[in-house]
């Protein structure tokens, strides 16, 4: 038997992935079009959204996300932060090096958890809400090279000396998660990552991926 489900919320949903999906808003009839109903439908739509501040439409009338939808993402962290610490946990101690979970905010990376391992003598400092450019560090590496289709063969991108000197790093995307761009690695004080920590880290991000799912 079929679930019951309600149509408006379903195209309320349909209405901010499509948003969601441009970096130039869409008007009306654009909207239109895509949902496939009349404009009325959509007026509706959007003046609900606004009250909620999920959606604001600029003085030329395209509808855009709105910041509500930020506030909402940022409650999302926590529980993003608990179903992967398992598997950092098991990384860190394994590597004996700091793991992370980064996850994309904006045009930044965000680390969103950390874990220091438990047993080494010394290990890479490195704090959740440390922000840094994609384009530097494995961790945003990896997932431009996901989000670009040029992940390399081994799944998994290395790096030394580009956010710290000395330290190197290693980091897999996360893959298969709708709407969710991040990825697992680990930081080591060391002039190149051993052979075993990719393998091991591209593991990690399975495990977390699949805890996501």
């Amino acid at each position: 038997m079929t679930a019951e489900t309600s149509q408006t919320l379903d195209r309320g949903l349909r209405v901010l992935k499509l948003l969601a999906d441009t970096d130039h808003g869409l008007t009306v009839t654009e909207l239109s079009n895509r949902l496939g109903v009349n404009r009325t439908v959509v007026y509706r739509l959007l003046a609900t959204l606004e009250q909620h501040a999920l959606v604001r439409r600029d003085l030329g009338g395209r509808a855009r996300v709105g910041l509500g939808v930020l506030r909402l993402g940022r409650q999302v962290h926590p529980l993003v932060r608990e179903a992967a610490l398992p598997a950092l946990r098991s990384l860190a101690e394994d590597i004996g090096a700091t793991a992370h979970l980064t996850l994309v905010d904006g045009t930044e990376a965000l680390a969103v958890a950390v874990v220091e391992p438990t047993w080494t003598d010394y290990h890479v400092a490195y704090r959740a809400g440390f922000r840094h450019a994609l384009d530097r560090g494995a961790a945003g590496r990896a997932i431009l090279a996901a989000r670009q289709g040029v992940l390399t063969d081994p799944g998994y991108t290395l790096t030394h000396g580009e956010l710290e000197a000395g330290a190197s790093g290693a980091a897999a995307p996360l893959v298969g998660i709708s709407g969710l761009e991040g990825s697992v690695g680990v930081v080591m004080l060391a002039d190149a990552v051993p052979e075993r920590v990719g393998p091991r880290v591209v593991d990690a991000a399975r495990e977390v991926a699949d805890a996501l799912r």
